[in-house]
């Protein structure tokens, strides 16, 4: 196996010394973050590039060398997903952080790919215009690594998807060669759609160098209204709501335990935001309170502060980071079997916190390590299962994530991953055995 030393020599070409950081000198707290994505011996080093051509660079140098490479931001999301294996070198796109272009007019935005997220955020607040995707851990989170992991969040029930923010999109092939697919108008039909390919690909095709989203405007104002109760009436609730003409922006089923934590009351919960014109939203939120006073339903309204302290704390409490027993399962199931799902983990483990879009059936479930027999996060892959959905293991210990199948894929895309893994990355150079099955 190749040195550190030799790899730092190779690079020093290609980077300053201030850029590439051998193992021994990086900060324990990522060594330790690391440590829990890669099954063997550590990489030799983190390096960081400043622009997209000595990213381009440094994996044409990977190519040639055949070393084996890991992409990260800010290392937020770097343990989700599969463990990796035999890991030469990470390279992080924390010093590509530039916005190359806002066009205000045209409401869209291109950024490097180790962008903060809250950073694009404030700038084009200024301009009345936000990025509508709520991703965990904002104050950290990249947009390389948003979309490689395809962390949308609750606005998914207005504005879709990461796939569906995305115009344009940059990344550095294999050989070390930039690509690009998209760009940068709304209107644009140009070329194969790879930015859906590379969306939740988890770094296992090609490094993200550079994004165009497009923005939406600000609204007038906002408000949230919570209903908590028995699960019968909130699922009556719900069902209601997603027939109804009204427009919330976000929808979210919560679990027992986390309407608890939350302190809103004692049952299953549901949460609807509403964003227009204040007239809008004053009578969408009494017309969404009516119907659960019909069901018996308890109801709240959050406005101002207090809505963005409830969102605060529902995206604390759903993602803190830093919590060494904490295990976060991605799910995704029926709508339509989405209370039944809360429902079922309330049985399964009560201590253990969920959460559901409503409209889309995708979820974030919690649990603690120290009080959950591995037993449990089979029982809930096999009810997601039963209901046409899955069960992903994105965050957990390392004894975990050898004990268990990651992503428990039970379909039949498993010969057209590993061909399009191949196209993409014949060499294995990108994040292996990271995805599905190991590809």
């Amino acid at each position: 196996m190749i040195t550190q030393t030799a790899i730092a020599q190779q690079l020093t070409s290609i980077l300053s010394p201030t850029a590439i950081c051998t193992w021994e000198e990086i900060e324990a707290t990522q060594q330790n973050t690391i440590q829990k994505v890669t099954e063997n011996s550590p990489p030799s080093c983190v390096v960081y590039p400043n622009t997209q051509e000595e990213l381009g660079e440094i994996i044409g140098c990977a190519h040639k060398n055949h070393w084996r490479v890991l992409a990260c931001g800010n290392s937020s999301k770097l343990t989700w997903g599969g463990l990796t294996k035999d890991i030469d070198l990470i390279i992080s796109t924390q010093r590509l952080n530039r916005i190359v272009e806002h066009a205000v007019g045209d409401l869209t935005l291109t950024v490097e790919a180790g962008t903060k997220f809250t950073d694009i955020q404030e700038l084009v607040a200024k301009e009345r215009q936000f990025l509508a995707l709520d991703p965990a851990y904002p104050q950290t989170a990249t947009i390389g690594g948003i979309v490689a992991t395809a962390d949308a969040g609750s606005l998914r029930q207005r504005y879709g998807g990461v796939r569906d923010m995305l115009l344009g999109i940059s990344f550095v092939r294999y050989d070390g060669k930039i690509a690009k697919a998209g760009g940068r108008v709304v209107k644009n039909v140009a070329g194969y759609d790879l930015m859906k390919l590379f969306t939740g690909s988890f770094g296992t095709l090609g490094i993200i160098s550079q994004v165009t989203f497009r923005l939406y405007p600000m609204s007038e104002a906002s408000q949230t209204v919570v209903l908590v109760g028995a699960t019968d009436s909130l699922a009556e609730a719900n069902k209601i709501l997603l027939a109804s003409a009204l427009t919330p922006i976000a929808i979210d089923l919560l679990s027992t335990e986390l309407v608890n934590r939350l302190e809103l009351g004692k049952g299953i919960g549901l949460i609807a935001r509403f964003q227009s014109v204040s007239e809008s939203v004053k009578e969408q939120s009494n017309r969404l309170l009516e119907v659960g006073e019909k069901l018996g339903l308890q109801g709240s309204v959050f406005s101002d502060n207090d809505e963005t302290s409830l969102w605060q704390r529902l995206q604390s409490s759903m993602g803190e980071v830093g919590a060494e027993l904490a295990i976060a399962c991605k799910i995704g199931v029926l709508p339509t079997a989405a209370v039944n799902t809360l429902t079922q983990l309330d049985k399964l483990a009560p201590e253990s916190i969920g959460l559901i879009h409503a409209s889309s059936g995708l979820g974030l479930i919690k649990f603690d390590s120290s009080k959950l027999p591995s037993q449990t996060i089979l029982q809930m892959r096999n009810f997601c299962q039963l209901n046409n959905g899955y069960l992903t293991l994105l965050e957990a210990p390392l004894a975990w994530k050898k004990q268990l199948d990651v992503w428990g894929y039970s379909g039949n895309a498993l010969d057209v991953m590993r061909k399009i893994k191949q196209q993409f990355d014949p060499d294995n150079i990108f994040s292996p055995h990271r995805f599905v099955a190991r590809i």
